[in-house]
């Protein structure tokens, strides 16, 4: 550690600059006076660059202003919300109050790349459904006036209605921002499950094709969502789409257990079924995945009553045919394991063995012996669960019948959960409604006992005035989700038998940030300034607590929502020490600014051994030689100190 201390970054990332960052790595002469020269990023470019005078796209008014509200930089913190909470010492899961787009800005710094599965169920823009208004300039402020339900002119936000004008504009360029900073956080292997009706179905492609990649783009599902169809024309509307992407090619998705569990063959280990062990995805070959690509040699006499030959990956006088994975055309395609694998699961004897079988032209295929009784998710979905109406059923079951508007099923998310992650993964649902994605994964993890997180995050929009929920004192959408979620915890615990499930959740809302020097905007008057400078006296807000504090500082340095934090003294100081998986201190912070530590206090912090110490620049109160050896204390201990 160098004599500096580090110092708490006041913003989210600007995505700009790291974007830049990245262009001046990747090629260094497209950057002159620390910015992109495009003409010659074009010029490199050469013919793989699109004439901008001409070409395919899906284009709209605010498009360029919806990218800089994904781009531009937020001091929006959370705020924990310990009584809205369940388990908050031991959950790993989160439910968030706030306008999603400040929120996935906050989220970028831990979670970029790390959440597995996206599912979100966007207003459909039918007129009525329209509450996230954006003003592409202050994203918090923006959020905090539609609190108040209420624009500048006394205006109400919540709606999108046609007469209007910019109808589809206006929710392309609320969509647009969200996505482009969703697809940050799905991990390489990601997937993300839209749900979606006719009314902006054909915008979402594009606008999907556009930020994921049309290469990423696996089905467009069709959902059988009522049986009898809403009769308002004169056909009978009985489905929605589920739009699936992947992050990368190297997205992938499980598979649904067979209703019929019955296997084709039998050996001395069971039913089996034979998976050809070729890769036929066709974004996959050689060209992609060289380690894939190699020969197996058969033994083409050691053929059994069932047509199976023995294999190696050797080459020997018995092993003397050479099969190299080909695609339908002949070209050169890969397999799906690698011979570490074949070798350690691919031998005889072993339950998953592979084995060679002759085709009718004499060739041969390689396959391996699968023991799942499984199917691949086809792209009508007609089962009776994924009905609308039983998401209002389901929720009657938990003691909500009635308060709930439309839920969705919880069995559609459920079996997106299913296919698409395992063990700990992370599921993100950014537009919430009622809670049905948290309830999804509570009772997939019950099912499967695995350990998936949820984080939900949902507007406070307000439920209508003479409704169900209303009379019984839900006030907004998100106190709903809250109490479904608590209420289907309760239902799963009481089912449990012996395994352990995380039923918990920590609760935050969005804020305006504690620290009064992050709170400037750029385009500030000079009288503002000046009042803003004498602000700056008190480094954070007097109303803060301890634990708000931290968990700005804890984001914005980026930590998890949900580190094991416990309060604590240190001779005499009151303290917060962030613990890691193995129990040892990661971070101890003293975030009182009022009362001025002793260096002897000081030393004790350095003595308890964390990896970082946090300490509020004010709590110093101007004692410039008490900070400079408490810099020289950490360093003795190749301690990291943060201040903010």
């Amino acid at each position: 550690m160098n004599d500096e201390i580090y110092e708490t970054p006041p913003t989210t990332p600007n995505f700009q600059t790291e974007l830049a960052a990245q262009l001046a790595d990747l090629i260094p002469e497209v950057i002159a006076d620390g910015k992109v020269d495009v003409a010659k990023l074009k010029e490199l470019l050469d013919g793989d660059a699109a004439d901008t005078s001409e070409r395919y796209g899906l284009f709209w008014p605010g498009k360029k202003r919806a990218l800089r509200a994904a781009q531009e930089p937020t001091a929006a913190t959370l705020k924990p919300d310990f009584e809205n909470s369940k388990e908050w010492d031991t959950t790993k899961n989160v439910f968030i109050e706030g306008d999603n787009l400040e929120v996935l800005k906050i989220l970028q710094k831990h979670y970029h790349a790390k959440i597995k599965l996206i599912y979100i169920d966007p207003p459909y823009n039918t007129g009525k459904d329209f509450v996230y208004p954006d003003n592409y300039k202050e994203g918090l402020e923006t959020y905090l006036e539609w609190t108040r339900q209420v624009n500048e002119e006394g205006k109400k936000v919540s709606t999108n209605a046609e007469t209007e004008g910019r109808y589809h504009s206006n929710w392309l360029n609320m969509m647009y921002p969200r996505l482009k900073l969703a697809r940050n956080l799905l991990t390489h292997d990601g997937v993300i499950f839209i749900s979606i009706d006719d009314n902006e179905q054909t915008n979402l492609k594009k606008l999907c094709d556009e930020i994921f990649g049309e290469n990423n783009f696996l089905a467009q599902v069709i959902i059988q969502s009522n049986k009898r169809g809403q009769t308002y024309k004169e056909i009978a509307k009985c489905h929605e789409y589920l739009l699936v992407y992947y992050k990368s090619e190297d997205g992938s998705l499980g598979e649904l257990e067979k209703a019929d569990r019955s296997l084709p063959y039998t050996d001395k280990h069971g039913g089996y079924d034979l998976w050809e062990l070729r890769n036929r995805n066709p974004k996959f070959g050689r060209h992609n995945r060289p380690n894939l690509f190699y020969p197996i040699y058969v033994d083409a006499n050691s053929v059994a009553e069932d047509g199976l030959a023995l294999i190696s990956l050797n080459q020997t006088d018995e092993f003397n045919v050479e099969v190299f994975p080909r695609n339908s055309e002949g070209g050169d395609s890969c397999w799906r394991w690698g011979k570490e694998k074949l070798l350690r699961e691919g031998i005889d004897g072993n339950p998953r063995a592979a084995w060679a079988k002759q085709k009718r032209d004499g060739g041969w295929n390689i396959y391996e012996k699968s023991r799942k009784s499984t199917t691949k998710a086809k792209s009508i979905w007609t089962d009776t669960k994924f009905i609308s109406e039983q998401g209002t059923v389901e929720a009657g079951k938990i003691g909500m019948g009635g308060i709930l508007e439309f839920p969705k099923p919880m069995e559609l998310i459920r079996q997106c959960v299913f296919l698409a992650t395992d063990k700990d993964d992370i599921v993100l649902d950014f537009f919430a409604g009622s809670g049905t994605t948290a309830h999804a994964v509570l009772a997939q993890n019950m099912e499967d006992g695995l350990a998936r997180q949820f984080i939900c995050v949902q507007l406070p929009e307000p439920t209508p005035e003479k409704s169900e929920a209303r009379q019984q004192d839900y006030m907004t959408i998100s106190d709903i989700a809250r109490r479904r979620i608590q209420l289907a915890g309760d239902a799963i615990k009481a089912e449990l038998r012996g395994q352990s499930v995380d039923v918990g959740f920590k609760s935050y809302s969005l804020t305006d940030t504690n620290f009064s020097k992050w709170q400037l905007s750029s385009d500030v008057e000079k009288d503002a300034l000046q009042q803003h400078l004498l602000s700056l006296r008190d480094s954070a807000t007097d109303d803060a607590t301890t634990d708000e504090l931290l968990t700005e500082i804890l984001l914005k340095q980026g930590y998890s929502l949900t580190e094991t934090v416990a309060a604590a003294a240190v001779d005499g100081l009151d303290v917060r020490l962030v613990r890691d998986r193995d129990g040892d201190v990661a971070v101890l912070a003293y975030l009182n600014e009022h009362i001025k530590p002793t260096l002897d206090q000081l030393r004790a912090l350095v003595d308890a051994s964390p990896t970082r110490i946090i300490v509020l620049e004010d709590a110093f109160q101007g004692d410039d030689e008490l900070k400079t050896n408490l810099v020289q204390l950490a360093k003795s201990k190749g301690i990291e100190l943060w201040t903010t």
